[in-house]
């Protein structure tokens, strides 16, 4: 296409021109700092949530350090109009996490504000959550959980505001006995996570677990 010949694809972080479809090219793609973690086994995350709320099982796809090369590509997806970065996240996670057989029930991403919404245009987990589904065949929800209280973007916020978050959620839908695999995009405190697995948890007879594209330390 014409568009591609004078706006060709970069990677975003070494301005190398490449596929349309991709995020990096091969050489920086080997610099992103992949977990490695197993959804069903003890690791990092699974512990900080343990010290927050009941869970089942954990999964980050990426370490979300200062500087390093997931945090471009978050930021990219969160703020620069990268919708279909989330595609790629995505495809990246089902290459690395393996339910087995034991396949949560539903997949519900974190919802923005509808006021976040309009301003950013999109909700950068939809298209994460939604191909996931597809590729694991588990149905998913971007409804079943409501944003209260319109906040600035936690990356905006120190970590003290980030301990003191005045985001609080509640439960559109009523369910019960489902396992809910809550998705977001970085775990840092776990404060938003814990807020909506305990809505979640209080609701009926229900199980959380988490899937995260990257977590901060």
């Amino acid at each position: 296409m014409i568009l591609d010949i004078f706006f060709p694809n970069r990677c975003i972080h070494c301005n190398r021109i490449i596929d349309g479809n991709l995020l990096v090219c091969n050489v920086c793609f080997e610099q992103i700092h992949f977990t490695h973690f197993n959804f069903f086994e003890d690791n990092y995350i699974l512990e900080k949530c343990k010290l927050l709320f009941p869970i089942e099982n954990a999964f980050a796809l990426m370490q979300f350090e200062k500087e390093n090369l997931s945090r471009k590509i978050i930021h990219e997806l969160k703020y620069k109009s990268r919708e279909k970065a989330g595609k790629i996240l995505a495809e990246w996670t089902t290459d690395r996490l393996d339910f087995k057989n034991q396949k949560p029930d539903m997949l519900v991403s974190v919802p923005l504000h509808p006021k976040k919404l309009k301003e950013r245009g999109y909700n950068q987990l939809h298209l994460f959550t939604e191909t996931l589904s597809r590729f694991y065949e588990i149905p998913f929800s971007h409804d079943l959980i409501k944003r209260n209280n319109y906040s600035k973007a936690q990356a905006l916020k120190d970590k003290k505001h980030r301990l003191e978050s005045q985001n609080t959620f509640s439960i559109a839908k009523n369910i019960s006995g489902k396992h809910i695999l809550l998705v977001d995009d970085v775990f840092t405190t776990g404060n938003t996570i814990a807020s909506i697995a305990w809505e979640i948890l209080k609701t009926g007879d229900n199980k959380v677990s988490v899937l995260v594209m990257a977590m901060d330390e």
